[in-house]
């Protein structure tokens, strides 16, 4: 596959405060990236790096295989961007920015735009004066996802958005994934992420400390199970594997625990011999491996 965008050990310093630290990733074609990280951790600085809005202090970053501070003119021309504050200029209607919008990437209002201001239920025909912060960013999502581009960035997309509308939104990113479009999306809602993303990269302090294929991260989250056997469970205190160990009845034979993928076998092996009465387990969760890393915890850690 061909790498869209990529970034190679990007530094950026702001006076003696260093915001980013050898930050690596890249983005294939086609393919949605879940940029995430809780607010102060880079993401935005990264994305005004990627559109020539900082230059960096040290490092690579390429769009297209274009040097991003460098080519900034030529890239923007195939791509679509949406911040997660939008500033409108206050005394154009929301109609009249988005045809503004489009003609500054030399492209008109089509089909595709009617359909989407009745998608995101915008009045187009209000002063921008007059919009709420959500209604600010519906104009920009319009905007943005009227363009034919190559590559979407979209940072905290949904910000001031209702649940209805961060569905459209999702429904449309899908719509240009299936269409080969690449799409970053930068995001701190781990169920939005998790609903359209093929790959993942984790930010905490300026440092990318996970990525990946979100199917491949999964091995690194444990499995929750909650059981009922005849006989006790005391023993699977001392089990390698387990973890977070609680028992809901005063005999132990009911316990709620998680455990490691890789003991998984040696778990439910055991767990028979307890002769199983009922047993269910759930699936990790991005949330679950986001929790882990910010909580402190080593990944790979027991």
């Amino acid at each position: 596959m061909t790498a869209i965008l990529e970034l190679t050990k990007v530094q950026k310093n702001f006076g003696k405060f260093q915001a980013l630290k050898d930050v690596t990733f890249q983005l294939e074609q086609g393919e949605v990236l879940g940029f995430i990280g809780p607010n102060g951790a880079g993401k935005s600085t990264t994305i005004r790096i990627l559109l020539g809005m900082l230059k960096k202090s040290d490092g690579q970053a390429t769009i297209f295989g274009q040097d991003v501070w460098k080519e900034d003119t030529a890239i923007h021309q195939h791509l679509a961007y949406v911040p997660g504050d939008v500033y409108l200029w206050p005394n154009l209607t929301g109609g009249e920015i988005i045809d503004l919008l489009l003609r500054l990437n030399g492209q008109t209002r089509t089909q595709k735009t009617e359909e989407l201001i009745t998608a995101f239920q915008l009045d187009p025909k209000k002063k921008a004066r007059t919009y709420s912060k959500g209604n600010r960013q519906k104009v920009a999502l319009i905007a943005a996802l009227s363009q034919t581009a190559e590559l979407y960035i979209f940072d905290e997309p949904t910000s001031g958005l209702d649940p209805l509308n961060e569905k459209t939104f999702q429904a449309e990113v899908l719509k240009l994934k299936q269409a080969g479009k690449s799409i970053l999306l930068s995001s701190h809602i781990l169920s939005e992420v998790e609903k359209m993303c093929d790959q993942i990269a984790i930010i905490r302090e300026g440092v990318i400390i996970e990525r990946g294929k979100l199917a491949e991260l999964r091995h690194l989250t444990r499995l929750e199970i909650e059981v009922t056997t005849q006989e006790t469970l005391v023993d699977l205190q001392t089990v390698a594997g387990v973890h977070q160990l609680n028992f809901q009845d005063p005999a132990q034979h009911q316990a709620q625990l998680f455990v490691d993928r890789e003991q998984l076998g040696p778990v439910m092996k055991l767990l028979a011999a307890k002769q199983i009465q009922s047993i269910t387990t759930k699936a990790p969760t991005l949330e679950d491996l986001f929790l882990r890393y910010y909580e402190g915890a080593d990944p790979h850690a027991k």
